[in-house]
């Protein structure tokens, strides 16, 4: 934790309160209706969000990566809301758990302070992004953003992943999905293999 804050008094509370967890890959942390009672900083590996509606329907947000923390679980913990996001681990990945009434307790520390308002900005600005892909632009843009995304989190152009999975999380159809896919794959955006899709240098 030193690599994020260097307050000591910080630090030791951090020490005596925080709990960490391994999230295996593709393992839950956190699902849509469970009681938030802790905020999650990634030590290692990555965490996938993602909304999900009632009907199981995904849409992706963001990933969160190592010395980063959800600002969902923030102010669902503040709210004493229950989560509203699917939080899954792309790899295996190791987590700071924070008491959830340690949050507003640690503003009493400036660093504490600064990181908690910088993660609201910085997530504020990924959902934007979101929301301009959604509402502005072509659905190629939105697989490809997508795409590469998981490409950045799994620190590979290769991304194992099937088109029904893409469908489910960009909240469409498979068969959409796929027709798009091939298309991209035409313009030599990528290459298609068997549940694995490679984006190409020209990306």
């Amino acid at each position: 934790m030193t690599s994020i804050f260097t307050d000591k008094q910080l630090i030791a509370e951090i020490e005596k309160y925080g709990r960490t967890r391994l999230v295996r890959k593709d393992g839950l942390l956190m699902t849509p209706g469970d009681e938030v009672i802790f905020v999650p900083i990634v030590l290692s590996g990555v965490l996938r969000i993602l909304r999900q509606n009632d009907e199981g329907k995904e849409i992706f947000l963001y990933h969160l990566y190592p010395g980063q923390t959800c600002a969902m679980a923030i102010n669902c913990c503040q709210g004493r809301r229950k989560s509203a996001i699917k939080a899954v681990a792309e790899e295996d990945t190791q987590l700071l758990l924070i008491p959830s009434e340690r949050i507003e307790d640690w503003f009493r520390y400036p660093e504490w302070k600064t990181y908690i308002n910088a993660t609201y900005g910085q997530r504020f600005t990924e959902l934007l992004e979101v929301i301009d892909l959604i509402a502005f632009s072509n659905m190629d843009k939105q697989v490809l953003h997508y795409l590469q995304e998981r490409s950045r989190a799994a620190g590979s152009r290769v991304i194992y992943i099937t088109h029904q999975a893409i469908a489910d999380e960009l909240h469409t159809h498979r068969e959409a999905i796929s027709r798009l896919l091939r298309t991209m794959e035409q313009k030599n955006m990528l290459k298609l293999g068997r549940n694995t899709i490679e984006l190409l240098e020209s990306v």
